[in-house]
């Protein structure tokens, strides 16, 4: 399959977006965040404001940037709370295993096979923590 749509610069990106309806105010705010966030990110959160059914991507009417902006915003902040609540859940998680086995089998209770079902994922995990250490320059490790 051939792409046939040709790179547009940020201000060609801003000029197509208002040939299809959609009000953007300021000009010079919409071309900093597509700067940094790309057009082809952004454009995920266009759909929303988008008549349905169109090829040609037309936007309801009092569609503007701002509310995309907005959205973009949200799903933005809303995936960073998301993320540090997993990476809270995740680090307890292994908090816990490590100091329950650690207490009922030992230091070294990862070392013994007879703590795992699958022998396969046993040696696995042995090697990658030996890559692991190997690669390290951390000073816990040394």
């Amino acid at each position: 399959m051939e792409y046939k749509k040709p790179a547009l610069s940020i201000i060609e990106q801003i000029e197509l977006l208002e040939s299809r309806g959609l009000v953007v105010s300021d000009k010079q705010r919409a071309e900093n965040y597509l700067s940094n966030i790309s057009y082809y990110r952004f454009s995920a959160y266009l759909l929303p404001f988008q008549e349905r059914g169109y090829d040609e991507h037309k936007f309801n009417d009092g569609a503007n940037f701002d509310d995309v902006l907005n959205l973009y915003l949200f799903d933005r902040e809303l995936r960073l709370l998301v993320f540090d609540v997993i990476e809270r859940l995740e680090i307890a998680f292994r908090t816990q295993v490590i100091y329950q086995y650690s207490h009922e089998f030992g230091a070294w209770w990862y070392e013994d096979p007879k703590h795992f079902i699958n022998n396969y994922h046993y040696s696995r995990n042995l090697a990658r923590i030996d890559d692991e250490i190997e690669r390290s320059s951390e000073v816990f490790i040394e």
